[in-house]
C-alpha cells in the first residue's frame, strides 16, 4: 500500500527568530495532516527550494549539500532553511524576486523508497497433529539428567519433548521438569511463536498435571517449559495415576503456532 502525505511550504518573510533567521527569509517543507497516518510512518526525501527571478525567468535554487536525504516522521515533520535568502538581496528590485509586491516560491521533491528488512508472519491455529504423546516405559530406571523424545512434526515444524526425571538441575530437585524443544530454530533470523500446553497424564482419574505457556522460540532460546510440572511426591503416589506399570505419559499440545522469517 502506498501512503499519500500532504506537503506544505512554511515561509517566514522576516526570518524565523527562534532559529536565528532574523534578517533572512526562512522557508521549510512540512508534512501535514498526519493524524490518520499509521503508527511509525516516515517519508525519506531530498528536496530543492527555490525562489523565482521574474525578470530573468529563472530560479534561485537551494538544496542540502549533495542532495541529502531527510527523514520526516512523527517527531520531525519539518525540514528547511533558516537563512534561505537575505532580506537585503530579496528586496532589491533588480534581482527580480519581488515584482509588484509579488513573489514566487516553490519546492521540488524526490521521495526515496525506504529500504528495510521485511519479515513474513504466518499464524496457524490448531495445527495438524498438534498433540504429541510420549510414552516412557521403565521410568523408574531412568538415571540420566535429561531425556529427549523422538521428533514430532506439527504442521511443517519439528519438535521434541524434553524431560528431566529428577528435576531441572538444582532448580527443582523434588519435581519432574518438562520442556518443549524446537528442532527448526537454527538460523538466527528464524523465530516461532507458540501457545502450548505441557502435561503429564493421570492415567486413572484424568486429572492431569498441566501448564500452559506462550513463548517465542529462536536460535538463542529454542526450548521452554516448566521446571516443576509434577512433584516427585505426586508421581510416587499410586492413587494419583501418573505412573502406571512404571510407565509415564508426557504430552505437548500446540494451540497456536506462528512463524517469522
Amino acid at each position: 500500500m502506498t501512503l499519500v502525505f500532504l506537503k506544505r511550504l512554511s515561509l517566514y518573510p522576516k526570518g524565523n527568530e527562534k532559529m536565528n533567521g532574523t534578517g533572512h527569509i526562512s522557508i521549510y517543507l512540512s508534512i501535514v495532516d498526519t493524524e490518520k497516518s499509521p503508527l511509525g510512518w516516515e517519508v525519506n526525501a531530498s528536496f530543492k527550494l527555490f525562489v523565482y527571478d521574474q525578470i530573468r525567468d529563472k530560479f534561485l535554487t537551494i538544496q542540502d549539500v549533495e542532495g541529502a536525504i531527510r527523514r520526516f516522521h512523527d517527531i520531525k515533520t519539518e525540514w528547511g532553511f533558516d537563512k534561505f535568502l537575505p532580506l537585503d538581496s530579496f528586496n532589491i528590485i533588480s534581482n527580480g524576486y519581488l515584482v509588484n509586491d509579488c513573489c514566487v516560491f516553490g519546492v521540488e521533491i524526490f521521495v526515496h523508497e525506504r529500504s528495510a528488512k521485511r519479515e513474513c508472519f504466518t499464524m496457524i491455529r490448531e495445527p495438524p497433529n498438534r498433540i504429541m504423546t510420549w510414552k516412557i516405559e521403565n521410568f523408574s530406571r531412568k538415571d540420566r539428567v535429561l531425556y529427549a523424545s523422538q521428533v514430532y512434526v506439527v504442521g511443517e515444524l519439528k519438535w521434541k519433548i524434553q524431560i528431566y526425571p529428577n528435576g531441572f538441575y538444582n532448580e527443582a530437585p523434588k519435581a519432574i521438569s518438562v520442556f518443549l524443544d524446537s528442532v527448526d530454530c537454527v538460523a538466527p533470523d528464524y523465530k516461532i511463536f507458540v501457545d502450548f500446553k505441557l502435561r503429564i497424564r493421570d492415567q486413572i482419574n484424568n486429572e492431569h498435571a498441566e501448564e500452559r505457556a506462550k513463548h517465542w522460540f529462536s536460535a538463542s532460546c529454542n526450548d521452554w517449559g516448566f521446571s516443576q510440572l509434577l512433584s516427585r511426591k505426586d508421581l510416587e503416589d499410586a492413587s494419583k495415576g501418573f505412573l502406571v506399570e512404571d510407565t509415564l505419559i508426557v504430552e505437548a499440545e500446540i494451540m497456536v503456532m506462528s512463524t517469522i522469517k
